[in-house]
């Protein structure tokens, strides 16, 4: 009988491999250079089914060329060459995942009870600044910043939203709204852009806050655990919401262009908590992944699909070229054709872990520097994996919880977690 099941299956692999349909690139014959792959792609088979979940290697032989940044390459090899900037703990921190700012060499960044602290390069406080009242600290206010050079925007979980002066912290003026907020901050001009837990995208005016439009998306019961994002492209903004629509809306008109649903109307029926990544754009398309084996390629112009492939990923994916990079919640980097959204090589990073342990360990976040991607993950690891490649070079253990997506600036590499930021250089 077992004979009778192997044979089976055998025969379903094979038939797969000549699945024209295939979303899976195999290396080129003449030589393992993804250019060549771009310059032979009609002469290229396609060999996996697209229904089925990519969860081992694939064409992991296949180099990948990039550009090196010596600083960045050699960044965290002397793992005693880091900082540790303490703050007060931050309640909720990990559920909304803030991201930290920077001016010119300047840190900013947040603390308990929504302290905003101002840090050189040398970590000297230049200021610390706090415009809550003791009934909102109470509320455990979570920051979102962005900045546009000479003022800072602040929205929080706790429908405030304000603008400070950066060189000195000092208030220029404040707002309250009617939801807070749970997105990224995204400023065009005059204006600033912001998404708030009903799903409504807000414009608000960077002079005085007040609010120019509002356009409000179809809310659910369902909140993601994914802070949304936003695109600006020419004089559109394009945004997701809890329950998987892509919207587009006029800049100066606050109306809707399009409107693309990613999930059926079943997500409502069910405890499913959907967890999408970062929206990001090429100027012509929109990518961004979820943790239901969705990633996207939608056109900008027409809010229709490009492509689908089936990938199991809430991070942010990263853009280099013609190649998008992601990470999948089981510990697998997917190079990814932008163009026809063919797979063209998977690796595993997490087989540095022993099985049982990579099961318990999920990806938090990822960022490209010269030729390394660092990875955060939800155990206190920071790996450093090579891109060429696509092998973890090494492993460092930065605290037994998660951390956040790294970020890099001016050549140093910073990572948060809930009560301290960690800068490489």
């Amino acid at each position: 009988m077992n004979k009778i099941v192997y044979l089976l299956i055998f025969v379903v692999f094979v038939s797969s491999c000549s699945n024209k349909n295939s979303k899976l690139w195999p290396l080129s014959k003449k030589k393992n250079d993804l250019n060549l792959i771009e310059e032979n792609k009609e002469s290229l088979e396609q060999i996996f089914k697209e229904e089925e979940i990519v969860n081992k290697e694939f064409n992991q032989d296949l180099i990948f060329k990039i550009s090196q940044n010596e600083k960045l390459t050699n960044l965290v090899k002397d793992v005693k060459n880091k900082k540790k900037i303490k703050f007060k703990k931050i309640n909720n921190f990990y559920q909304y995942e803030p991201e930290i700012s920077f001016s010119k060499n300047d840190l900013i960044f947040f603390e308990k009870k929504g302290t905003i602290f101002k840090l050189d390069d040398n970590y000297k406080v230049l200021w610390k600044k706090n415009y809550y009242t003791k009934n909102e600290k109470k509320l455990d206010p979570i920051l979102q910043f962005t900045n546009q050079g000479k003022f800072l925007i602040i929205a929080d979980n706790i429908a405030k939203y304000y603008m400070l002066d950066i060189e000195t912290g000092d208030l220029v003026w404040s707002k309250s709204s009617v939801a807070p907020f749970n997105s990224q901050i995204k400023i065009l001009k005059d204006k600033f852009f912001v998404i708030d837990f009903s799903n409504t995208l807000r414009c608000f005016s960077l002079k005085n806050g007040n609010e120019l439009w509002n356009i409000k998306t179809e809310n659910s019961l369902i909140r993601s655990n994914k802070k949304l994002s936003i695109v600006i492209v020419n004089n559109t903004v394009y945004f997701n919401n809890s329950i998987g629509d892509i919207s587009a809306v006029d800049i100066n008109k606050g109306e809707l262009i399009w409107q693309l649903p990613t999930q059926n109307s079943l997500i409502y029926e069910s405890s499913f908590s959907l967890e999408t990544s970062d929206l990001i754009t090429d100027k012509k398309k929109l990518f961004f992944s979820n943790n239901k084996n969705q990633f996207f390629s939608i056109d900008l112009s027409t809010g229709s699909f490009d492509w689908q492939a089936k990938i199991n990923s809430n991070l942010r994916p990263s853009l280099i070229g013609n190649v998008l990079f992601t990470v999948s919640s089981e510990g697998y980097l997917f190079l990814i054709d932008k163009n026809k959204g063919n797979i063209l090589r998977v690796t595993d990073v997490f087989d540095i872990f022993k099985n049982k342990k990579r099961q318990l360990i999920k990806p938090t976040g990822f960022v490209i520097g010269g030729d390394r991607l660092f990875l955060s993950t939800d155990n206190g690891s920071l790996l450093v994996i090579n891109v060429a490649s696509g092998k973890t070079v090494s492993v460092i253990k930065i605290d037994n919880k998660k951390i956040l997506q790294p970020v890099i600036f001016n050549n140093n590499l910073f990572v948060a977690r809930d009560n301290a930021i960690i800068k490489f250089n």
